[in-house]
């Protein structure tokens, strides 16, 4: 009888195994075939932070067209999923009307600002407001050696000046014997100090201001100065788009100058791996974008700050042809 009765349990268990195993099957089935289908709109809600809902201003001094910003943006859309923020990207390329997004941000209440101080005299009477009425603010990507006066919590990027000397550097240790710096904004502190810190490091180092918006002009004025100054044998840009054209600006000179930048994008990174750029200076724009709303949302949420009031460093680095490769899968998902 005893054994009888262990027979009949252990069909029983066995039976509500296969039970089991046939509704999960058929749920994975509705799942996947049936019923309420996942969306993309659910696929990007996973993971996404249960705090209340709260609005970030990410205010820039984008060009249009300048993609190194997509890179920005990309960084900070993804921390604004994560941590369900509502995020609202502005940029303009003039620092009264970049100021003017500030105050606008300020009218509506939103919960904090992150913002660019590329153009630091013309930000500090709003950046200053917007601390003193308890917006949180931080700033990343241009204005490192402002950001503390202006009431900023924190800043995300790379010391420009030390960046250029990095540069600099690499362009004495490569041999170099002339190089043309490129500067594609006049008045942005960060692509001057960028030049300067070139300087620092190599000092046979000539700047050249083109109009960034307008890439033909670019192209003519580079390939110009290229025809006058035969000495130049390495072109310094200050941004990825502006290597490509430099390159082509190259050829139509007939210069045996080669193609040096700071910054990458999808495209730049193909174009170091084919050997049109030797390298370019990386200060990993996608993480200011995530960090500068990640600390946002970690302030209100934790009250917590990054940095120890002291400006936390994306860059610089150096790729080139030992480390691109290890780049390039980043890049193609836009995030490099």
């Amino acid at each position: 009888m005893k054994k009888g009765r262990n027979d009949m349990m252990r069909r029983s268990r066995i039976s509500l195994l296969a039970a089991g195993a046939v509704t999960a099957l058929a749920l994975a089935a509705c799942s996947s075939s049936g019923g309420k289908q996942t969306t993309e709109g659910d696929a990007g809600k996973a993971g996404t932070a249960s705090t209340p809902r709260m609005t970030v201003a990410f205010i820039t001094h984008a060009a249009p067209g300048d993609t190194f910003w997509d890179l920005v943006r990309k960084g900070a859309e993804d921390a604004a999923k994560k941590d369900n923020v509502d995020l609202q990207y502005q940029s303009d390329p003039d620092g009264a009307n970049q100021a003017n997004l500030v105050q606008s941000a300020i009218d509506k209440k939103v919960d904090g600002i992150a913002v660019t101080l590329a153009k630091p005299d013309a930000m500090k009477a709003n950046v200053q407001k917007a601390a003193q009425a308890g917006v949180p603010v931080v700033a990343l990507n241009g204005g490192i050696d402002a950001w503390k006066s202006m009431g900023v919590l924190g800043y995300f990027g790379q010391d420009e000046r030390i960046a250029g000397q990095a540069a600099g550097q690499r362009l004495t240790k490569d041999g170099a014997k002339k190089a043309l710096c490129v500067i594609q904004e006049q008045g942005h502190v960060g692509l001057e100090a960028r030049c300067d810190g070139a300087k620092d490091g190599f000092p046979n180092t000539e700047k050249i201001y083109v109009t960034g918006t307008d890439m033909p002009s670019v192209q003519a004025a580079i390939t110009s100065k290229l025809q006058q100054d035969k000495s130049i044998d390495r072109v310094l840009t200050l941004g990825a788009p502006f290597a490509l054209t430099a390159g082509k600006s190259v050829k139509d000179a007939n210069s045996s100058a080669k193609v040096v930048t700071f910054d990458t994008n999808k495209d730049l990174v193909a174009a170091i791996k084919g050997g049109q750029v030797e390298w370019a200076v990386d200060q990993q724009p996608y993480l200011q974008g995530y960090l500068a709303v990640d600390s946002l949302w970690l302030y209100k949420t934790n009250g917590n700050t990054i940095g120890g009031g002291q400006a936390t460093l994306t860059g610089p680095a150096f790729i080139d042809n030992t480390n691109v490769a290890a780049v390039e899968k980043f890049a193609s998902n836009g995030t490099r």
